[in-house]
C-alpha cells in the first residue's frame, strides 16, 4: 500500500511468476519518478488485471491498471491511490490493514510485517 503513489505498480518478476505472457502488456504512457530516489523509471508496459479482495461470501472485484517495471524489489506489487479510489478503500498503515465496503459488510485485508 502506498498512499502517496498515483500509480499501481506490478513488478515484472511477479508477472512472470503469475504465468502472464508479456505479450499481454500494452504500451505505457510515460516515465515516472519517486520509486528510485532521484531517477526516472521507464515502465516496460501496462496491464489490466482483475483484482478481488476477501472471501467468496463477501468480496469486491474490480479491474485495475498496473505499470509493469523491471527492477528488483521486495514487493510483488504496490497499490496506490487509483486502487484505493476504485475500491473506495481506506488504508491503515499502523495496523497494516486495508478496509473497504463489500456487499455483506466490511472487508478487511490484513498485511504482514514479513
Amino acid at each position: 500500500m502506498d498512499r502517496g503513489s498515483g500509480l499501481n505498480i506490478l513488478y515484472a518478476s511477479t508477472l512472470d511468476r503469475m504465468g502472464i505472457p508479456r505479450s499481454s502488456l500494452y504500451p505505457s504512457k510515460a516515465p515516472f519518478y519517486g520509486i528510485i530516489l532521484g531517477k526516472e523509471v521507464v515502465p516496460l508496459r501496462r496491464i489490466h488485471l482483475s483484482i478481488t479482495f476477501s472471501q467468496p461470501d463477501n468480496f469486491y472485484k474490480e479491474s485495475l491498471t498496473f505499470e509493469v517495471v523491471d527492477f528488483p524489489n521486495i514487493y510483488h506489487a504496490l497499490l496506490g491511490q487509483p486502487c484505493f479510489a476504485k475500491f473506495m478503500a481506506i488504508p491503515n498503515y499502523t495496523y497494516m490493514k486495508l478496509k473497504m465496503l463489500g456487499p455483506k459488510g466490511v472487508i478487511i485485508v490484513k498485511g504482514s510485517f514479513e
